[in-house]
């Protein structure tokens, strides 16, 4: 378990995805912790994705989901993590969603600056980037808080044209 200021970031095991998958009653009993309404817009196939990603390579443990846990409340808020490990040249790319009543308070930016820790805290990392849609939203606006600048424009099969960020930190 990740903590941070406001809250708790609780790595997916094969277990808790089994939960998702299962129902948000089965995901929040085994968290002890409430689920709120839309923490995940997203639906269960990515979760589905992730246990198969784990279940073939147990390196990738730590690098498909994180559950962010407010700590006030102890409720569940949203869902985040990385589309696996490193590749060969040491990329990773984070995503991260916040239920909508907990959205324009800090706390997407305060995930994704905890996704962007983890993953500076393997040295194989050279590069951290994501993608939005290609338009000004809110998802923008964190990435730039979080040091992110948007470098292209690219096109993608399902999502049509997206912007690409790169991590620009330090």
């Amino acid at each position: 378990m990740i903590s941070t200021l406001r809250m708790e970031l609780r790595p997916a095991t094969r277990e808790l995805l089994r939960a998702v998958i299962e129902s948000d009653e089965a995901l929040g009993e085994l968290l002890g912790v409430s689920v709120a309404e839309g923490w995940t817009e997203f639906g269960k196939a990515p979760f589905e994705y992730m246990l198969n990603v784990l279940t073939s390579d147990e390196n990738q443990d730590g690098w498909v989901n994180y559950f962010p846990i407010l700590k006030s409340g102890n409720q569940l808020i949203g869902s985040g993590g990385f589309k696996g490990g490193p590749n060969d040249e040491g990329w990773v790319e984070i995503g991260y969603e916040i239920a909508p009543a907990f959205r324009n308070s800090g706390l997407a930016t305060e995930f994704a600056m905890s996704l962007i820790d983890i993953a500076l805290e393997h040295p194989e990392v050279t590069g951290i980037c994501a993608h939005t849609l290609a338009e000004e939203n809110a998802s923008c606006a964190v990435l730039r808080k979080c040091s992110f600048e948007k470098v292209s424009e690219l096109i993608d099969d399902e999502d049509g044209a997206i912007w690409r960020w790169e991590w620009q930190g330090n």
